[in-house]
């Protein structure tokens, strides 16, 4: 069934379409390269992945909590919220992957230098990927699809519509891709169904290459910036991340099952688990934004308002080392499961 019919709202609603300016970057010079860019490059390569193979589609999600996420709602909420909660998350999930794609071929044009051209061909692929899997996750098991929220399409209307290449890196790379890891790894995480759990895993070991992506290159460029200029990437970090951190609140779900919408926006506002979620979710993007170098003031005080400014002290490396390892670990199951006499 196409997506058109599975989206809670008609897609006539929610077509998007902008005018981006680029510069298109060629680069004449073959032998100057990082090695640590190249490095990741060869990662791209040998760990390109199937998705469908290398993920078991013949398992089945629980519809009426396609995830098996622990919650805390009565039995009778759970029943066509859950539902509908976790769609509206993979959902975007996928409209984000496809948004990471758009960016990364932009990157391509844009970016000046050729190692970073060479890494970011293999991100291209990695996002159609990305986007396949979360839509046969939504397709096949949820058959249900949420449009893009107004916060997410905000966002990367900025960062594709920005002219300046690192523009483009910073929103997609550091925040939106860091943004998402921390989405992923709960489900990685804590979901009990091995099918979910699998396509994040499988995710993310591609997402810790494009967040180290970004920070290498990033972690160059920054300091070559006047302080004006990086006074206007940190302004740009500050007000990211106040508007991901309060697009969270589900309102499209409240709003497509009927209920008091303004009640339970309150009550998801007020709740100790959202306001622990949207202090987590910056763990990836913190440590990555001190170490790119965009770490004044401005920023200090508003991840400290935010509650994540402990994320500072993180070892970022080793938390995108660790993402490649689990889905190794992953990939290890699901072959001691295959040699198992059936």
């Amino acid at each position: 069934m196409s997506t058109m019919y599975r989206y809670t709202l008609p897609v006539e609603q929610t077509n998007w379409k902008f005018d981006g300016q680029s510069e298109t970057c060629f680069t004449w010079e073959y032998d100057d390269s990082r090695a640590a860019l190249l490095q990741l490059y060869d990662k791209g390569k040998k760990q390109q992945w199937d998705a469908a193979e290398r993920i078991d589609w013949s398992l089945d999600l629980d519809p009426e909590n396609p995830m098996m996420l622990d919650d805390r709602m009565t039995d009778k909420e759970r029943r066509e919220a859950r539902h509908h909660l976790q769609a509206s998350q993979i959902s975007q999930f996928m409209h984000g992957e496809q948004g990471a794609l758009i960016a990364t071929s932009k990157i391509v044009q844009t970016v000046p230098d050729l190692d970073s051209k060479f890494y970011a061909a293999t991100q291209v692929m990695d996002e159609a990927r990305h986007v396949e899997a979360y839509s046969r996750l939504l397709h096949e098991k949820f058959e249900l699809a949420y449009p893009i929220t107004h916060g997410l399409k905000s966002l990367l209307e900025q960062g594709l519509s920005d002219r300046r290449w690192d523009m483009t890196y910073l929103t997609m790379q550091i925040l939106i891709e860091g943004l998402a890891l921390a989405a992923f790894q709960r489900i990685r995480d804590q979901s009990k169904n091995p099918l979910a759990a699998a396509v994040n895993a499988y995710v993310m070991q591609d997402e810790a290459r494009h967040v180290a992506f970004g920070r290498i290159a990033l972690r160059d460029y920054y300091p070559q910036l006047s302080d004006a200029e990086r006074g206007e990437r940190e302004e740009f970090v500050v007000a990211a991340c106040w508007h991901m951190r309060d697009r969270f609140n589900q309102l499209e779900v409240w709003q497509r099952l009927g209920l008091p919408t303004e009640e339970c926006v309150r009550l998801v506002d007020q709740s100790d688990s959202m306001n622990q979620f949207r202090s987590r979710i910056f763990s990836r993007i913190v440590p990555t934004v001190r170490d790119i170098g965009l770490w004044g003031p401005r920023v200090q005080e508003a991840f400290a308002a935010m509650g994540a400014i402990e994320f500072a002290t993180v070892d970022a490396v080793a938390l995108l080392d660790n993402d490649a390892r689990v889905a190794d670990e992953f990939d290890a199951r699901l072959r001691v499961h295959d040699a198992a006499p059936q």
